[in-house]
């Protein structure tokens, strides 16, 4: 299978180190099966650095090795997503809140950051937040390798 990176800046080695924490899956390393979507990634990034210039990484990842690892797949937003993703965005500790290897789900980018916002304002449930995201347009995914073993898997082409 083959992923991309969108970044700001070409590097040789991934540094788990490197990475944000509080994102939608926690502290890790973030790809897409999508070109144009990682392409999007690396021009925010640009954007919002006022650093660089867009750069997407192509790595190849063997599915066979990747299974043998624990994975977690969320196929669509749910309740279980959702909860999921307050978790880590919400994770105040140095260590993460799950020991999943990879992470693949929807991305919470904006447009889900309202809902998500709403929902923990107690301006709406979490069955209306699942309800108001599933009539989203426009759902992308994105896995997220979360731990050495998994890094290991990641061959850049």
């Amino acid at each position: 299978m083959i992923l991309y990176h969108g970044t700001n800046r070409l590097f040789d080695v991934v540094d788990l180190s490197k990475s944000k924490p509080n994102k939608d899956f926690g502290q890790g390393f973030y790809l897409s099966a999508d070109y144009d979507q990682a392409l999007a990634m690396a021009k925010i990034k640009v954007e919002q650095l006022e650093f660089g210039e867009p750069v997407v990484l192509t790595f190849e990842v063997d599915e066979e090795k990747m299974e043998q690892l624990d994975i977690m797949r969320y196929e669509g937003y749910s309740e279980e997503w959702a909860k999921f993703i307050l978790l880590n965005r919400r994770n105040d500790s140095p260590h993460p809140v799950h020991n999943f290897d990879i992470v693949y789900g929807p991305i919470a980018d904006d447009r889900v950051g309202v809902q998500l916002w709403k929902y923990e304002m107690h301006s709406i449930d979490l069955p209306t937040l699942v309800r108001n995201l599933r009539h989203m347009k426009g759902v992308t995914f994105q896995y997220y390798f979360g731990t050495e073993k998994a890094i290991k898997l990641l061959k850049k082409l």
